[in-house]
């Protein structure tokens, strides 16, 4: 028991039969997780929104009338922000089904498929505005290999984003601490006015997530 009569509100959890250590510790952090408690309470899908509205806070690239991309879109928390901020359409893919958000069209889909930017073009009224990728590769616990493995899927979402975004458009794209590779970060300056590094506070501080934004489009 705390001082003063407060209580240690820590919830902690037991490692059950067949449930592993670290997904005990995983189950713990989620419940003890500001951010979770908080999206519940706001209604969004997951804590990664407030990592979307922290980046849009600082950059400003939401606006109402936009049409998104939203790559490694489950459980939809950043499909469901774009919506708030008014978008003109949400297309949101991910390896996982995710249910419905009203305004939004889902595809369960593998985005390294070979037709999958196919699909999406198909459902996109023209050119999209915004290009934004979450997508994250399982970690293998050796950073050099986790590293590698994230930049190919920034650079399969970056090569997808030159091809659809319209002029002056955003991409938005999940990178490991260290930021872009080199080669990709020359090409995007060469195709975005600027191109900037950020890790929102909602961020786990034990996470080596950060994210590239390229804003500004040439086209």
């Amino acid at each position: 028991m705390a001082q003063g009569g407060s209580r240690d509100l820590t919830v902690r959890v037991k490692t059950a039969r067949g449930r592993k250590k670290s997904s005990t510790k995983w189950l713990q952090r989620q419940l003890n997780d500001p951010y979770v408690q908080q999206a519940k309470r706001d209604g969004y899908r997951s804590r990664a929104a407030y990592k979307l509205l922290e980046l849009n806070d600082k950059f400003n690239f939401l606006k109402p009338g936009q049409s998104v991309v939203d790559l490694g879109a489950a459980p939809g928390g950043w499909s469901q922000v774009a919506l708030q901020y008014k978008a003109r359409q949400v297309i949101g893919i991910d390896l996982l089904e995710i249910p419905p958000v009203p305004g939004a069209h889902f595809i369960q889909k593998d985005f390294n498929d070979a037709d999958a930017p196919e699909v999406i073009c198909e459902l996109l009224q023209g050119y999209a505005d915004i290009v934004m990728s979450d997508m994250a590769a399982n970690t293998t616990g050796h950073p050099p290999t986790d590293h590698i493995r994230i930049i190919q899927l920034c650079e399969l979402a970056y090569d997808f984003a030159k091809e659809i975004l319209a002029p002056g458009g955003t991409f938005l794209c999940k990178v490991l601490k260290g930021g872009t590779e080199n080669d990709l970060l020359v090409d995007m300056k060469k195709n975005f006015k600027t191109v900037k590094h950020a890790k929102p506070q909602a961020s786990r501080k034990d996470s080596a997530e950060s994210y590239v934004i390229a804003t500004g489009f040439r086209g």
